[in-house]
This record gives C-alpha cells, structure tokens and sequence, in this order.
C-alpha cells in the first residue's frame, strides 16, 4: 500500500482513548492518549454516577458528558491533523453494538444496555467528529483486528514485530496502541478498496 495517506486508529476507554496514525504502508506517524471528557466530570454516567441520581438528572448528567466529549473529539483530532504531515484519510473506530434503546433514559435504566452506552457514546462522537472533516470510518472488530492486520500486512508474527518497534520508538507502546495500529492497518486497507470501488469522474454507467 502507497504511503499517501494517514490512518487514526482508536483504541477507546471510558472517558479517554488512544490514537495511532500510521500510514497505509504501516509506518508510525503519530501516537497520543487524549481525554474525552472535560475533568470533573463523570466518565461512564450512564454507568455509575447516573445509577444514583433521579432519572431526570441522570439524563441531564449524561447530555452534559455528551456534549463535552463532542468538544474533546473536535480538538484531539484537530490536533494530529495539526501534527500529522500526511493528509488523514480516514478513522479506525471499535464496532458498536446495535441494539441499544434510542433514548438516554431508557438507557440508564436497561441494564444491558447501560454496560455500554458510555463506550459507544464516545466512539460516535468520535465518528461524527471524523466525518464532519470529511473523513470516512471504519469500524473494526477487536477481537479479530490483529489476526486480519497481520494477514493484510504480510507479518506472520504481529506480536513479535510491535515489540521491535516499541524498541526502536520508545514507550508508550501498550495494548491499546497496539491494538490502535493495527485498526488503523486494516482500515488503510478496507478505506482503500472502498476509494477504488467508487466511480471515477466521467465515468458512465453501463
């Protein structure tokens, strides 16, 4: 793959995630932890903190982080843009279930569903942040990201190999930028063959 372009990948937590660039070809370009929530604020209300408010005020709770991580997203990608030489071509974020209860408070209260309403409050922040630069997404599955990373990149042992480059670059270089890299080399694939599949201009249908 040409390097012509960066990938961010993310490895996400609540409250805070870890974002690798790396080029299409696999070369580092830039690594970050970045907070996504303004400090005094909860980092999973749907979770915790709004489990012991009044129903009400759990939801005002949870606007009041969505909001804040919409700003945070905003500003951690502006800067690797910033730092980044290469133009960004696309987001590498974690799949989201889909099964989640379309109101806040209905997220709260269903048990199921507020085990992971924080997670995916922020990635779709996140991919709203992307898109609205013009970026496009891709979600990745962690469970079967390293093996199809490792198919894609031609490493037979990825492990093996994020150990020399944590070597040759430093820390940090944990799980999460690991698992962050790798997203990023399997959506410079998948994003790549996506640009190839689109009509160019002047073409016609048949």
């Amino acid at each position: 793959m040409p390097r012509d372009g960066g990938i961010i990948g993310v490895s996400d937590h609540g409250g805070w995630a870890v974002l690798v660039t790396a080029a299409g070809d696999g070369t580092l370009l830039d690594r970050r932890r970045v907070e996504l929530v303004d400090e005094g604020l909860p980092k999973i209300p749907h979770h915790s903190e709004g489990q012991a408010l009044p129903l009400d005020e759990a939801v005002t709770l949870v606007e009041r982080v969505r909001v804040s991580a919409e700003r945070h997203v905003k500003l951690a990608l502006d800067a690797v843009a910033t730092a980044v030489s290469l133009r960004i071509r696309g987001v590498a974020l974690r799949e989201c279930p889909g099964w989640l209860p379309s109101t806040i408070a209905e997220r709260i209260q269903d048990y199921r569903a507020q085990n992971v309403a924080d997670w995916v409050m922020y990635r779709k922040a996140l991919a709203a942040a992307a898109e609205a630069r013009g970026w496009p997404v891709h979600w990745y599955d962690a469970k079967k990201v390293f093996a199809a990373a490792s198919e894609i990149s031609g490493i037979k042992d990825l492990e093996a190999h994020f150990l020399t480059l944590r070597k040759s670059i430093g820390p940090p270089w944990s799980k999460d930028h690991q698992l962050a890299m790798a997203a990023a080399i399997v959506a410079a694939k998948a994003l790549q063959g996506k640009a190839a599949a689109r009509p160019k201009a002047g073409d016609r249908p048949a």
